[in-house]
């Protein structure tokens, strides 16, 4: 069968008026099925072997040539479109992260997928040093090629970033048109690298940067992927300055929350300086004192406040409720193992200013350079604003503690002045006495003892300033007569109140006081022969080298019989014989007449036994039991003088003699 061949005025075969499946329809249907290269030379083939014209051959021929190029393009642009939607995607995925290692990492991870290398790494430049720096690979297992530093022009990454060009090589070591250095080629030898492309990372017409898509076998570079390369360039340069934007923002972001919370803090101690400058003046208009100082301060600053009063050694602690702990007179305003503190009272005395001291702060209340008293803040940390308010309340609490001081000094005086009114001779009216004494809220028609005590070794201010803090508050008076301190203090226990003053002033004296009581008052005319029986007391405690003790009438014996006002007979034969007399009593036993029939017989046992018609053991036994009622030196001179003259005025009142019949008369 004859064929029918057309040629086109282009010289082209044209077979498509044909009946044959071997024309250019079968060619366009390979076209259209995509069919593998090799099945286009079948329609030559055929004709060859059928042994068709040579012009029917070349056009069959002319026909394949034209419909693989048409494939060769149709397979460029399906490329092309599948490049660009990666590129798409990739320029999406990389638009929605927002941190800087996320978004550099995705990057290198899609230039080795798109480009199907076997690794992939982006190098960032140093501005410092002109060279760039290995950032982030994918692929990579060499740790020295992760860690490499590339100098300014130096391997091919030097060479893209110096000329801002792509480059590519199908071997990096026979590729002399870049300048090779130890350690690079050590780090591309190591991680096995051949072929490697890198194109320049630009921002904002800036180099910041390499990406590389390398081979570990020798791979040439086509120009599409030079391109599809350095489009992902583009978009990452992009991406990265999103990312670095929001990195800056982040940061901008963080400080400016940070500069707030400064300026917060700044307020908020701005708002307590205030509050605690009102609080203080308004203390101060109020009369306030040290107490409510302690607790204001406690209450604004937080911690716990202690200040510490120099002149009264008076402690008061507040806690951060505002609530007074407790109060505690004598000793140093610091614990135990804060040694420094004393360093930082110092330090705070001489600059005026707050003083940080281990864990506590210190500030000095001073008048001059006269030190008043020590606030100590424990349990919180203070900025400068805050150590301001610690500052003023210290030029408070100096304030307050002068005019204390002051008051204290006045009043010293009027109670001092009074008490020497109720001691003189002649006697004050008691009408005026009386009114005087209630303004400094003193009662003289209650009952008072008068202490008169002494102290050789100590300092006379502190313990006038240690009598006058007793007398304020106990409601009694104080002041000094002939160098000797004498209080008249409301009580009906001489003892017991002579022993207490005495045990505060040796506080205050850092020593031994001897005193000596009486007492108790019955109204302001009473309080002269209180104070002489007191001083009786205090004179005799010195001539009996009784240094340190207290003493009254009673406790001295028969020496305060004698010395005492009332001579209150009974009473110093019950103190001195009241055991044997009670245990007489109860047991029927002879006690006392044993004891008295002993010392009349001088001491002699067999006379004693003799005057009481008893058996000599048995006079010995009733000393024994003398001795475990009154005590084993009853035997002593001192004693036995004491008990004599107990057993003689015992007989006396017995045979009813009336031993106060002068009391009257003088």
């Amino acid at each position: 069968m004859e064929r029918e061949l057309n040629i086109t005025t282009s010289g082209t075969p044209d077979m498509s008026g044909s009946t044959d499946p071997d024309g250019q329809a079968f060619f366009l249907d390979l076209l259209l099925r995509d069919a593998p290269a090799v099945e286009y030379e079948r329609p030559v083939l055929r004709a060859r072997a059928r042994g068709d014209d040579p012009e029917v051959v070349a056009a069959l021929e002319a026909a394949k040539l034209a419909a693989l190029r048409v494939r060769s393009v149709m397979r460029d642009r399906q490329r092309r479109e599948s490049e660009l939607s990666a590129l798409f995607e990739t320029a999406n995925d990389l638009a929605g992260m927002r941190s800087l290692d996320q978004v550099l990492q995705a990057i290198v991870e899609r230039a080795r997928n798109l480009l199907g290398t076997d690794v992939a790494y982006l190098t960032l430049s140093t501005p410092e040093s002109g060279g760039t720096y290995m950032r982030v690979t994918s692929g990579s297992v060499s740790a020295s090629f992760q860690r490499l530093q590339l100098a300014p022009g130096k391997g091919l990454g030097g060479l893209v970033a110096t000329t801002a060009l792509p480059y590519v090589t199908a071997n990096y070591f026979a590729d002399p048109r870049f300048e090779h250095t130890e350690n690079i080629d050590h780090a591309v030898r190591e991680e096995g690298l051949v072929a490697i492309l890198g194109v320049p990372l630009k921002m904002n017409g800036r180099d910041v940067g390499v990406l590389f898509a390398a081979n570990r076998h020798e791979r040439p570079f086509s120009h599409s992927e030079v391109a599809l390369l350095s489009s992902l360039a583009a978009h990452a340069a992009i991406a990265i300055d999103n990312a670095n934007l929001i990195d800056d923002t982040r940061r901008a972001l963080d400080e400016l929350h940070t500069v707030n919370e400064r300026l917060q803090r700044h307020t908020a101690s701005v708002e307590r300086s205030a509050a605690a400058h009102d609080r203080l003046t308004d203390l101060v208009l109020r009369g306030g004192g040290v107490r409510e100082v302690a607790a204001a301060v406690a209450e604004v600053l937080g911690g716990t406040v202690l200040i510490h009063d120099a002149t009264s050694e008076e402690s008061v602690t507040a806690g951060p409720q505002g609530v007074v702990e407790s109060t505690v007179r004598g000793g140093a305003p610091w614990e135990p193992g804060e040694g420094d503190l004393a360093e930082a009272v110092r330090t705070s005395l001489a600059s005026g200013r707050a003083v940080r001291a281990g864990r506590a702060w210190v500030a000095s209340a001073a008048a001059g350079n006269e030190p008043l008293g020590t606030l100590v803040l424990r349990g919180v940390e203070l900025d400068s604003t805050d150590q301001r308010v610690l500052e003023r309340a210290a030029m408070v609490t100096a304030l307050l503690l002068l005019i204390r001081r002051s008051v204290s000094e006045t009043e010293h005086r009027v109670r001092g002045d009074l008490l020497d009114e109720l001691l003189e001779v002649p006697a004050r009216d008691p009408v005026s006495l009386r009114q005087r004494a209630a303004l400094l809220r003193a009662d003289l028609d209650g009952p008072h003892v008068l202490v008169v005590a002494e102290a050789p070794g100590g300092d006379p201010g502190r313990l006038r300033s240690a009598a006058t803090y007793i007398a304020e508050t106990t409601g009694g008076l104080a002041g000094s007569r002939s160098g000797r301190l004498v209080l008249a203090l409301p009580g009906t226990n001489p003892s017991a109140v002579g022993r207490r003053v005495a045990d505060e002033l040796s506080m205050a004296a850092n020593g031994s006081v001897t005193a000596g009581a009486g007492g108790p008052t019955t109204g302001p005319e009473a309080f002269r022969d209180a104070f002489a029986e007191a001083s009786r007391c205090l004179q005799t405690l010195r001539a009996l080298g009784r240094e340190g003790d207290v003493a009254t009438t009673q406790d001295l014996g028969f020496s305060g019989l004698l010395l005492s006002q009332d001579r209150d007979v009974p009473g110093f034969v019950s103190t001195t014989l009241g055991p044997l007399l009670e245990y007489d009593a109860r047991r029927g036993t002879l006690l006392v007449e044993t004891l008295r029939a002993y010392f009349a017989a001088g001491g002699n046992l067999s006379r004693a036994k003799d005057e009481l018609h008893i058996h000599v053991n048995t006079v010995a036994q009733r000393l024994e039991r003398i001795g475990q009622l009154i005590g084993a030196d009853w035997q002593s001179p001192e004693r036995a003088l004491e008990l004599q003259l107990a057993l003689h005025l015992h007989g006396l009142l017995d045979k009813g003699v009336d031993l106060l019949g002068d009391q009257g008369g003088g």
